[in-house]
Parts: structure tokens; C-alpha cells; sequence
């Protein structure tokens, strides 16, 4: 059942990778399932990974949240699909950056900081990257559109991505 659960999750995780460039509002979903899903996997009766309700209870809310603000976003807003690739891979080359901090030996909590961290710093990056293109001129830095559109795509990429990376932390941890 374990082995079923793991592959459901990472399922549910390129699904939400997916869901990222046009419906934005359910990759949060699919994301917060996947962490849940591998929450229930079990060996012998313990968990695999140490992802306890307070952290469940955390990233649902946090879920929540993106998908109320994505949902009362204007309709042209949400169909946008501009730059989202550069948005999703900065954001997982950020938060694969961010687990780079594991060889310092730190605790775990330092290690999720700078998962977060660096997917939001690689999720700016990205979306600065987008801008420079000819694409991405209608919403660089001096349009006036920047910091909205970069907040309305931004905002559910960095939970769906995050969320995995909680998943790799912990694994990360454990393996230490």
C-alpha cells in the first residue's frame, strides 16, 4: 500500500505541475493531496516520512488561501498563461538550490527556511528572466503590471513547488 501511495503522490505532483499552466487555482490542490496522500504511507506501522497534522494543517490553510485568491482574480488575469514556464522552473531550480543546504549539517527547520527562501528567490528570478524577453515586455519592472501579475502567477506556483519540497526536506532528514 505504501509503494501505491508514494506513486500516487508523485502522480498527483506532475499533475499539479501541469495544472500550473492553465488552472492555476486546482495545482495548489493537487499539491496539498499529494503531501496528504504520502502523509497515510506507512512500513510496518510507522509513517516514511515524519509529516505530521500541524504540517498538514499548515499547507492546507496556506492552500486554501491561494486558491480563494486565485479564484477572485479578474478571468483575463487567470487565463493568462504568459511566462509560467520561466515562473515553474525557477521555482524548481530554487527550491533544488535550496535543498543544496543539507551538506552544511543544519537542523531541519534551517533547511525548510532555505527551500522556502530559494523557491521564492528562484520564482522572482524567473519571472525577471520572463520579462527580457519580447513576450514579457508588457509586464517588466517599469509597466506598472510587474509585482501583479508576478504575485498572481508567483503565488500558487510557490505553495504547489513548496509543498513538494517538504516532502524532500523530510526525506532528506531521515536519511541523515
Amino acid at each position: 500500500m505504501a509503494i501505491f501511495l508514494i506513486i500516487m503522490s508523485c502522480v498527483l505532483w506532475l499533475l499539479s505541475l501541469w495544472l500550473l499552466r492553465g488552472r492555476q487555482v486546482a495545482a495548489p490542490a493537487a499539491s496539498f493531496l499529494a503531501l496528504l496522500l504520502l502523509s497515510l504511507a506507512k512500513k510496518n506501522g510507522w509513517q516514511l516520512l515524519p509529516i505530521n497534522m500541524t504540517m498538514l494543517t499548515g499547507w492546507l490553510c496556506m492552500t486554501l488561501v491561494v486558491m480563494f485568491a486565485c479564484y477572485l482574480q479578474p478571468a483575463a488575469v487567470r487565463a493568462q498563461t504568459k511566462g509560467w514556464g520561466y515562473i515553474t522552473v525557477g521555482a524548481l531550480t530554487g527550491m533544488m538550490l535550496g535543498l543544496l543546504g543539507s551538506s552544511f549539517q543544519i537542523s531541519i527547520s534551517v533547511l525548510y527556511g532555505i527551500m522556502i527562501l530559494a523557491t521564492v528567490a528562484g520564482i522572482f528570478l524567473g519571472f525577471l528572466l520572463y520579462t527580457n524577453t519580447p513576450d514579457g515586455r508588457a509586464v517588466a519592472p517599469r509597466s506598472g503590471h510587474f509585482f501583479k501579475y508576478l504575485l498572481a502567477k508567483g503565488f500558487p506556483t510557490a505553495v504547489t513547488v513548496m509543498q513538494a519540497g517538504v516532502a524532500l526536506v523530510l526525506l532528506i532528514a531521515i536519511q541523515k
